[in-house]
């Protein structure tokens, strides 16, 4: 026994040596075996240990007796204790979630708490390989995809390890009577009114009785197969996001052309990657919000808007945009005095702009200056002498190309340049004596651009800002 969790142990590198470790325990069963199974391990890595109870204050005194129990457990084993106790009932009532869900949340919270406090630098669980079968069985039957499949990791980056995850459950009560090992049963484990106790006592051994009698350790060989499939796609889609999305504020953006291009396979999950960024994780994300979010992207022109759980997608030309539910678009700026030689960020982009004296020893060439320069533009000297500000659009807003017979709505340009709904707020314009000279991207106003073979120009450079790094 003690073999099967070192090997399991040095397979997943769970511990370095001298790791410090809190080991959770209930009192049940599985965790009291892991405590002793880890004690008699422990001088293989020189790890230091401690024992962590949260008392969840859901069965009365028998939970009282359940942090006793375990209290003196680790007094037995000379070990430190700590002690957390949570209201799950309220937590449960509070975030709208089942007992289990809100107890799950309370001790993972309880565990992070130790690690980031310092005392510890891993917590050790005693989910074994029933907990894995069960998990499977559990999300198979709710229609989960193949992240869901791997079920419970042997280390997870926030400090978890399970170094029991070999041993069957009937492993583990046979391991405490050899070792006369008292633990606590905890009666709620029973109540088939939940559905987990139901697959485990019900289901399952059907299952297993009528099916497969190995069906146990099918479930969790499809779990190792999908936690390697998982890994793989990890770095795909760490890879692929860094290429194909676009963080703007509290939002993601990706191109709906390039997600065409993927596979399938790859697109899904590059989709729940940039939902996990927008809001923070892909808790309460279904398959059909996915999908949805597919179809959005799959026209080959359109818009669109779709709510989902906490996040809000919106289409617009080429471009899929997810921001979190109730975030606001960004407002336009008002006036910026500009000052020549200067440089300016645009409020709320990464975009800068620089403006400049150009001095033209044998005169401005032809080709410089006019309408779409992409890049630079030259306007007349004479408006040098002050009075140019550094605004954003403004609904209305009329603009006169250079070298173009009339002037036409700014929103207009924007359509046919298709650029997205969401970035014309915040797109910046600079006026002199409050009309419109020049505006990113579409360059200089008719009237404002300095002429051939002028000997001076003011020079605007617009350029965006790598971002990261």
């Amino acid at each position: 026994m003690h073999e099967r969790v070192a090997a399991l142990i040095t397979r997943y590198s769970m511990f370095r040596p001298g790791d410090r470790v809190a080991v959770a325990v209930s009192g049940g069963a599985d965790s009291v075996a892991l405590l002793d199974l880890l004690v008699r391990l422990a001088p293989r890595w020189n790890l230091k240990l401690r024992v962590a109870h949260l008392n969840h204050r859901l069965r009365g005194e028998e939970s009282e007796a359940d942090a006793r129990f375990v209290a003196e457990l680790a007094a037995s084993y000379g070990l430190a204790f700590d002690l957390d106790q949570a209201d799950i009932g309220a937590l449960a009532a509070a975030g709208k979630e089942n007992l289990e869900q809100a107890a799950r949340r309370a001790r993972l919270a309880f565990f992070a708490d130790l690690i980031a406090g310092g005392r510890v630098d891993r917590v050790a669980l005693g989910h074994t390989r029933s907990d894995q079968a069960e998990t499977v069985l559990f999300r198979l039957l709710r229609g989960s995809g193949i992240a869901g499949l791997a079920g419970i990791w042997p280390v997870t980056a926030e400090g978890l390890v399970r170094p029991l995850l070999d041993l069957t459950r009937e492993q583990v009560r046979t391991y405490l009577v050899e070792r006369r090992l008292p633990w606590r049963e905890d009666a709620t484990n029973r109540q088939l009114e939940l559905a987990r106790n139901r697959i485990r006592h019900e289901l399952l051994p059907r299952l297993v009785g009528d099916w497969n009698p190995e069906l146990v350790d099918a479930l969790a060989r499809l779990a190792m197969v999908a936690q390697a499939e998982e890994l793989y796609w990890k770095q795909e889609i760490d890879r692929l996001a860094a290429w194909e999305l676009k963080r703007q504020g509290e939002a993601v953006l990706a191109r709906c052309s390039r997600l065409r291009q993927l596979p399938e396979a790859a697109a899904r999950r590059l989709l729940r990657r940039a939902i996990e960024l927008a809001k923070g994780s892909v808790r309460r994300v279904e398959f059909e919000h996915v999908e949805r979010l597919m179809e959005l992207a799959a026209a080959g022109q359109g818009t669109g808007g779709l709510a989902l759980p906490g996040l809000r997608a919106e289409r617009s030309f080429d471009w899929l945009r997810l921001a979190p539910a109730g975030a606001q678009p960004a407002a336009g700026f008002g006036e910026i005095p500009l000052a020549i030689p200067g440089e300016y960020a645009v409020p709320g982009r990464p975009w800068r702009l620089r403006l400049d004296i150009a001095v033209w020893d044998e005169g401005l060439p032809a080709r410089r200056g006019g309408y779409n320069t992409g890049g630079g533009a030259d306007l007349d000297s004479s408006i040098a002498a002050g009075g140019l500000e550094l605004r954003s659009w403004r609904a209305g807003d009329l603009f006169h190309p250079a070298g173009r017979a009339t002037a036409v709505k700014l929103k207009e340009l924007f359509h046919r340049a298709r650029i997205p709904v969401w970035e014309r707020n915040l797109w910046p314009i600079i006026t002199y004596g409050g009309r419109i000279v020049w505006v990113w991207r579409f360059g200089v106003a008719e009237g404002f651009q300095a002429r051939p073979g002028a000997r001076q120009s003011v020079r605007v450079l617009e350029w965006e800002q790598e971002s990261g790094g």
